[in-house]
């Protein structure tokens, strides 16, 4: 920021700098091995989740279609701030250009708002199957399915652009410091010069309503499945029941838990370096979390990969 004469000069930002996660020296290294394991496991694990659930013929039903798409968005939405991320550990200072920063905002924004919303409709498939078992293969068609990831694909690039350009449009100042490790929304915002009212209040009414709705919907979809199952006589019904959706219900946790935590929490209590712990948890944690929670309790991903790996070692020897 250029001062003159107590008046603030405005100028045209061609970069950011991002502050990245810690200022202290030390734990550069030791963070960006942490990070970097991180990350690539949730590559590994997303990328073999998409393989995996279009290459195995056991894996070919709606609920593999749902986690492949679930693994899609996980990906993306890790890859497009990970590695800018891991590179602020290893330079003095970290810069992003003004077109890569709003290209990867962009992005995270638009897989995120998809995540919500295919994760409601993985929970629509899972009542499906434990409620109205014999129609199962007519609800949830082919057609259905991609009608369930297509809508959500769509609205999230629609917000997305509508989000972005607002914000990407804005007349930014001098000081172009970006407290955190990626070009995050409300930072962004901080260092425009023009009003920012009106989006501040897009962003609100749009984050508020794909939490809520998406939430609603799990809640409700759970609710339903809650009572068929508690309706089942045996016991073995209702653990089998119990296990159909438990992978998913956990993920749900995890996801919302995280979210709400980052956004309902009282004003007194924000730091901006427990916003950075958040975001990290569900930037990257989340995304490597969610394919070890479906592999782990999956018996078919299980058997699928061990099948992989022996075709894998059989070619190999």
């Amino acid at each position: 920021m250029t001062i003159s004469n107590g008046e603030i000069q405005s100028q045209t930002l061609t970069e950011f700098i991002l502050m990245g996660i810690t200022y202290h020296a030390e734990l550069q290294v030791p963070l960006f091995g942490l990070f970097l394991i991180i990350y690539l496991t949730s590559l590994v694990g997303n990328l073999g989740m998409i393989i995996l659930t279009m290459m195995d013929c056991r894996l070919q039903t709606p609920m593999y279609f749902f986690l492949r798409h679930l693994a899609t968005t996980d990906l993306g939405y890790s890859t497009a701030v990970g590695p800018k991320m891991l590179s602020n550990f290893l330079v003095d200072q970290n810069t992003i250009s003004f077109q890569d920063c709003a290209i990867q905002s962009a992005f995270f924004s638009m897989f995120i708002v998809s995540e919500f919303f295919i994760l409601s409709a993985m929970f629509y498939d899972h009542y499906v199957a434990i409620c109205k078992p014999l129609l199962y293969t007519i609800i949830v068609s082919q057609k259905v399915c991609w009608i369930l990831v297509t809508i959500p694909y769509l609205y999230s690039i629609i917000v997305s652009l509508l989000v972005n350009i607002k914000i990407f449009t804005l007349s930014f100042c001098g000081y172009n410091v970006i407290n955190h490790f990626y070009c995050d929304a409300l930072p962004l915002l901080s260092l425009a010069c023009s009003n920012t009212h009106e989006i501040e209040v897009i962003i609100l009414v749009f984050s508020a309503f794909n939490l809520l709705l998406s939430l609603l919907k799990v809640i409700g979809s759970y609710l339903l499945i809650l009572k068929a199952i508690l309706s089942i006589n045996s016991a073995e019904g209702k653990r089998k029941a119990f296990s159909t959706c438990g992978s998913h219900l956990t993920v749900v946790i995890v996801f919302y838990g995280t979210l709400i935590f980052m956004y309902l929490q009282p004003a007194s209590t924000h730091s901006i370096d427990s916003n950075k712990v958040t975001s990290i948890f569900y930037t990257q944690v989340i995304p490597m979390l969610n394919p070890l929670i479906y592999s782990l309790r999956n018996k078919d991903v299980k058997d699928a990969l061990k099948k992989t790996m022996e075709k894998v070692h059989n070619l190999v020897s």
